[in-house]
């Protein structure tokens, strides 16, 4: 059985986000924790750029999807959390640099708060990718 992807009739069909997914019984899920702006010696880098951080946080993710063997177009759900005062337009760019014009992208969802785990941390995403 093959992963469906669910955009009804009469809801907004979006490039970047599916509405929902149904995932086969027997599909293997990989969970990757939040990623943010931290380089392979654990330091937290471009501090107060968004853009940038958003940069990290998708390449550090896909350093875990290709650790497992799949790529972005295995990602069936993503989580962007972000500092509430960021304007996420200005990190949309990085995603769309990553995602490009492939079909059927993950649903998506996303939460302002007031901090994360680190100060200096703007944003942090985690996703869920079923693997091949």
């Amino acid at each position: 059985m093959a992963i469906e992807y669910v955009n009804p009739p009469g809801m907004y069909k979006s490039p970047i986000f599916s509405q929902g997914i149904i995932l086969p019984a027997n599909a293997r899920i990989l969970l990757i924790g939040g990623q943010n702006s931290v380089n392979e010696k654990g330091e937290v880098i471009h501090r107060g750029d968004v853009v940038k951080q958003t940069e990290q946080a998708l390449a550090n993710m896909q350093k875990v999807l290709e650790a497992a063997g799949a790529t972005v177009e295995n990602l069936v759900k993503t989580t962007i959390i972000m500092q509430q005062d960021i304007d996420l337009r200005a990190a949309f760019g990085a995603w769309m640099a990553v995602w490009g014009d492939r079909p059927n992208p993950p649903t998506v969802t996303g939460m302002r708060v007031a901090g994360l785990a680190n100060p200096d941390f703007l944003i942090e995403i985690e996703a869920q990718a079923v693997l091949p």
